[in-house]
């Protein structure tokens, strides 16, 4: 009996374990269950297609300015892997000749900058004061920031211009960089006040206790904590204000205008100057890529960080 005994007690934790895997097993959710299955090799091979037939265009456009124009006529791009002694540089030189496609990239540059920066500062120290900061309405103003961030562009074009035409600062540069500024201040302080708020009061406290004003804690506590979220933030308004051709349409002046105006008006103005639209349109892409691969492990970690308060 003993013996028995022991051998039954012996099976009894093996048996628990199987049912305690069993039952985990049974409560993951369905979405759990359905990575664990579909994790494997198929699923990457598939998430690689996916991510070569979105890097298509991309492709095909670098392809294009490394083509004459007459080949770009007689066919397609995908030719050059069969005829590689089709590609030249000479498109880009003649790009670099054109003096009114490389101003706009200057007045681009001009824009994008400022515009960043303003917003990036302007933010955090927003941002700053609505995480931490105790003033009259603190959180009415919040949600007032919040309601701004559903406000489409479209609404506010005649109402801007016709102050920038009072003010004088429409079809200027500085106008553009103003209308930028403002319109990406709601979601900068939104990102901000909701990646500040993280930070343990503790640690800040601790910093009070040491001597330190609000202006020394935000320089010297503060903003190297939010680096990930500034930087997902600096990356997506460089993103908006590089590639935005509705402002820049309006507003910009029409003798220096940005690159995505230039390019506009060389298709409107011309029917056949691939050779200058394509590298062109290659430049103004490649730009933004390197600003959004060189910062994307900050983009990723600061987005994340923001959005799960």
């Amino acid at each position: 009996m003993t013996a028995v005994a022991g051998g039954v007690r012996g099976r009894r934790p093996d048996g628990g374990r199987h049912r305690r895997a069993g039952g985990a097993a049974a409560g993951r959710s369905w979405a759990a269950r359905l990575a664990a299955r579909t994790g494997g090799g198929a699923v990457r091979v598939f998430l690689v297609l996916v991510a070569l037939f979105w890097l298509m265009p991309s492709v095909g456009l670098l392809v294009s300015s490394l083509r004459s124009p007459q080949q770009i006529a007689e066919s397609g791009w995908w030719e050059v892997f069969v005829r590689p002694a089709q590609l030249t540089v000479d498109n880009y030189g003649q790009l670099l000749s054109n003096g009114k496609v490389m101003g706009s990239l200057l007045t681009t540059a001009v824009i994008t900058v400022p515009a960043t920066v303003l917003v990036v500062v302007i933010g955090s120290l927003a941002g700053y004061a609505f995480a931490w900061l105790d003033f009259p309405g603190r959180d009415g103003w919040f949600l007032v920031v919040v309601g701004l961030l559903v406000v489409p562009v479209q609404v506010a074009l005649v109402p801007v211009a016709k102050l920038f035409g009072a003010v004088g600062l429409f079809e200027t540069t500085a106008g553009v960089i103003l209308f930028h500024t403002a319109f990406g201040l709601p979601f900068a302080v939104f990102l901000l006040r909701n990646f500040f708020a993280e930070i343990p009061r503790e640690l800040l406290e601790a910093a009070r206790l040491d001597g330190a004003g609000e202006l020394r804690l935000f320089t010297r506590v503060v903003m190297p904590l939010g680096g990930p979220a500034i930087a997902s933030l600096g990356i997506f308004q460089f993103l908006w204000v590089w590639n935005d051709m509705l402002v820049a349409l309006i507003f910009a002046d029409s003798g220096s205008p940005p690159i995505t105006v230039a390019l506009q008006q060389e298709v409107r103005q011309f029917g056949n100057n691939i050779d200058v639209l394509a590298p062109g349109a290659f430049l103004s892409m490649v730009v933004p890529l390197i600003v959004f691969f060189a910062f994307q492990r900050q983009f990723v970690s600061g987005v994340m960080a923001g959005a799960v308060k």
